[in-house]
């Protein structure tokens, strides 16, 4: 049985989505026969999360797989999350637990060494055999700075996986990453959460949303890296589609109450503006089937246009729901427009509102984008489909 350490600075677990992406392809690794070790940072987590004790219960995992959490320097709570001494707190944080990791490496054997933080990588490039070392890409680093890290990582670890092709296309052109070695493997979703779906109805059911509405609906973090995902012209869109409701499923709060400013400013219903907050993911599903349509508005920014691959797009497939999305490269090869999403431009409030008046219109064609949704996610986007694509690739790199 290969042994897989998987080296994170997370904090376990988190609202954000990554907590999910790492868990759920852990547990996926863990499934092909892999023995599987987490090391996490150990850190502060925020009030309501220090709750949640157990990190399998909290994501809906089986205890597949070990979870260590390595010592660090979390002085986080000591400053406020935008002030200055956040980037301090930051460094600490990183530089301590790269130490500790790399003091624990000495000691540790695996047959594969998987992450996503390049300085982690960079460590194991030092004292570990380049075959060994799988890194994960989520960015294109933009600093020069970060450019020269994943680059000198990119070319010195034995497998690169790129979130996204147009990743991998740059991380091979512009990082010295070996085309060979080098593999695009979109996110995923869990097939079990997702094996029985209930009607909108039956979703809706003890909610506040009424039965008969139409509700176009968001999944997820309201920002990326202070990056804004385009819900102010999916509010704008709205406000030309009359009786559409909006069911928001995420956070943070704050930019919550602003989204709601605008809803109301633009004099739409207050009744039609539908905030569940964070959830655990044994409940999105629910949450997903009381949507008739799934949104995903990101603006074309560079990040969202070529480097992201968003958790929802899996899971608002899985669930079976019509999805509309911004009409970006980085997903162009997972949705095609007209068979399985409705994709537009990006920030274009009236072909946003056009497309769904025809979709609150047309029930039928709702049902068929949700059907060849679904069965394109069962066919190729599991948790486990990824990992196996993963692992193979490792072997032959």
């Amino acid at each position: 049985m290969p042994k897989l350490l998987y080296i994170s600075l997370m904090r376990l677990p988190t609202e954000k989505a990554h907590g999910l992406q790492i868990m759920e392809n852990c547990d996926a690794f863990a499934a092909t026969g892999c023995e599987v070790t987490l090391w996490v940072a150990r850190r502060w987590n925020t009030r309501e999360l220090r709750k949640a004790d157990d990190p399998f219960a909290y994501y809906g995992l089986r205890p597949t797989f070990t979870i260590r959490r390595i010592p660090c320097i979390d002085i986080f709570p000591l400053f406020p999350p935008d002030g200055p001494g956040a980037r301090l707190a930051f460094y600490a944080l990183l530089l301590s637990y790269a130490l500790v990791s790399a003091l624990l490496l000495l000691f540790t054997r695996a047959d594969i060494y998987y992450s996503r933080d390049e300085l982690i990588l960079a460590l194991l490039t030092r004292l570990k055999a380049k075959r060994k070392i799988a890194y994960e890409a989520h960015l294109f680093a933009s600093s020069k700075r970060g450019a020269a890290l994943q680059r000198y990582v990119a070319a010195g670890v034995g497998s690169v996986i790129a979130i996204t092709e147009p990743l991998r296309e740059d991380l091979i052109a512009e990082r010295n990453a070996d085309q060979d070695r080098t593999l695009a493997a979109h996110d995923g979703f869990r097939r079990e959460r997702f094996s029985t779906l209930l009607d909108s109805v039956e979703a809706r059911r003890n909610s506040v949303v009424p039965d008969s509405a139409f509700v176009v609906g968001y999944a997820g973090r309201l920002h990326m890296i202070g990056l804004d995902k385009g819900l102010g012209n999916l509010i704008e869109a709205l406000a030309r589609v009359d009786g559409a409701h909006l069911l928001l499923l995420g956070g943070p709060a704050d930019l919550v109450e602003s989204l709601r400013g605008r809803w109301l400013q633009l004099g739409l219903d207050a009744e039609c503006f539908h905030y569940v907050g964070q959830a655990p993911p044994s409940e999105v599903v629910q949450h997903l089937r009381m949507m008739d349509v799934c949104a995903m508005p990101h603006p074309a920014r560079t990040q969202f246009a070529y480097y992201t691959s968003p958790l929802k797009l899996f899971e608002y497939m899985a669930a079976g729901r019509a999805i509309v999305a911004s009409d970006l490269p980085a997903w162009s090869d997972v949705v095609s427009d007209g068979e399985t999403a409705l994709l537009l431009p990006p920030e274009d409030s009236a072909a946003w509102a056009e497309a769904l008046e025809r979709l609150r219109d047309d029930p039928e064609l709702r049902r068929q984008l949700g059907r060849r949704a679904r069965e394109r996610a069962l066919a190729d986007y599991t948790w486990e489909a990824r990992a196996q694509k993963i692992l193979a690739h490792i072997r032959l790199a």
